[in-house]
Protein backbone atom coordinates (compact mmCIF):
# COMPACT_ATOMS: atom_id res chain seq x y z
CA UNK A 1 0.00 0.00 0.00
CA UNK A 2 2.82 2.08 0.89
CA UNK A 3 4.71 2.01 -2.12
CA UNK A 4 1.58 1.95 -4.42
CA UNK A 5 0.79 5.42 -2.37
CA UNK A 6 4.45 7.01 -3.09
CA UNK A 7 4.53 5.59 -6.36
CA UNK A 8 0.78 7.00 -7.39
CA UNK A 9 2.48 10.45 -5.56
CA UNK A 10 5.36 10.38 -7.92
CA UNK A 11 3.71 9.90 -11.05
CA UNK A 12 1.07 13.05 -10.27
CA UNK A 13 4.35 15.21 -9.15
CA UNK A 14 5.86 13.97 -12.68
CA UNK A 15 2.85 14.53 -14.75
CA UNK A 16 1.90 18.14 -13.53
CA UNK A 17 5.45 19.07 -14.96
CA UNK A 18 6.76 19.02 -18.40
CA UNK A 19 10.18 17.11 -17.24
CA UNK A 20 10.48 13.38 -17.35
CA UNK A 21 11.65 11.38 -14.64
CA UNK A 22 15.43 11.77 -15.35
CA UNK A 23 15.19 15.62 -15.72
CA UNK A 24 13.32 15.70 -12.51
CA UNK A 25 15.19 13.96 -10.22
CA UNK A 26 18.91 12.04 -10.45
CA UNK A 27 20.92 9.97 -7.33
CA UNK A 28 22.98 12.66 -6.55
CA UNK A 29 20.63 16.18 -6.49
CA UNK A 30 17.15 15.28 -6.13
CA UNK A 31 16.78 11.71 -5.91
CA UNK A 32 13.04 11.06 -6.36
CA UNK A 33 12.17 9.34 -2.57
CA UNK A 34 13.55 12.31 -0.71
CA UNK A 35 10.96 14.51 -2.12
CA UNK A 36 7.56 13.55 -1.52
CA UNK A 37 4.27 15.58 -1.65
CA UNK A 38 6.49 18.45 -2.50
CA UNK A 39 8.96 18.74 0.71
CA UNK A 40 12.62 18.19 0.09
CA UNK A 41 13.92 15.86 2.99
CA UNK A 42 16.93 18.06 4.01
CA UNK A 43 14.57 21.13 4.43
CA UNK A 44 12.58 19.25 6.32
CA UNK A 45 15.82 18.03 8.21
CA UNK A 46 17.39 21.94 8.15
CA UNK A 47 14.19 22.71 9.64
CA UNK A 48 13.86 20.51 12.51
CA UNK A 49 17.49 20.29 14.08
CA UNK A 50 18.11 24.26 13.18
CA UNK A 51 21.24 25.49 11.80
CA UNK A 52 24.04 24.36 14.08
CA UNK A 53 22.46 21.00 14.01
CA UNK A 54 22.01 20.85 9.80
CA UNK A 55 25.87 21.63 9.91
CA UNK A 56 26.52 18.83 12.07
CA UNK A 57 24.49 16.70 10.08
CA UNK A 58 25.86 17.64 6.66
CA UNK A 59 29.24 17.30 7.85
CA UNK A 60 28.99 13.64 8.98
CA UNK A 61 26.93 12.97 5.50
CA UNK A 62 29.87 14.23 3.91
CA UNK A 63 32.08 12.01 5.80
CA UNK A 64 30.03 9.08 5.24
CA UNK A 65 30.54 9.26 1.39
CA UNK A 66 33.68 9.68 1.40
CA UNK A 67 34.26 6.80 3.11
CA UNK A 68 32.29 4.08 1.71
CA UNK A 69 32.82 4.90 -1.99
CA UNK A 70 35.62 2.58 -2.27
CA UNK A 71 33.18 -0.08 -1.34
CA UNK A 72 30.15 1.07 -3.51
CA UNK A 73 29.61 0.23 -7.57
CA UNK A 74 29.42 3.86 -8.45
CA UNK A 75 32.11 5.41 -5.94
CA UNK A 76 32.20 8.50 -9.05
CA UNK A 77 28.48 8.90 -7.55
CA UNK A 78 29.42 8.55 -3.40
CA UNK A 79 32.13 11.19 -4.09
CA UNK A 80 29.45 13.62 -5.89
CA UNK A 81 26.91 12.98 -2.85
CA UNK A 82 30.09 14.13 -0.55
CA UNK A 83 30.74 17.25 -2.54
CA UNK A 84 26.60 17.78 -2.32
CA UNK A 85 26.98 17.65 1.37
CA UNK A 86 30.04 19.71 1.73
CA UNK A 87 28.33 22.44 -0.43
CA UNK A 88 25.22 22.21 1.69
CA UNK A 89 27.75 22.77 4.64
CA UNK A 90 29.22 25.82 3.63
CA UNK A 91 25.57 27.24 2.51
CA UNK A 92 24.76 26.58 5.97
CA UNK A 93 28.15 28.32 7.49
CA UNK A 94 27.47 31.37 5.50
CA UNK A 95 24.23 32.09 6.14
CA UNK A 96 25.20 31.47 10.23
CA UNK A 97 28.07 33.80 9.22
CA UNK A 98 26.85 36.49 7.46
Amino acid sequence: MIKETYLAGLKKDIESTNYSLAEKYDAVNRPAHYNMGGVECIDYIKQVVGLDGFIAYCHGNMIKYQHRYRYKQKPAEDMKKAAWYLEKMNEALAEKHK
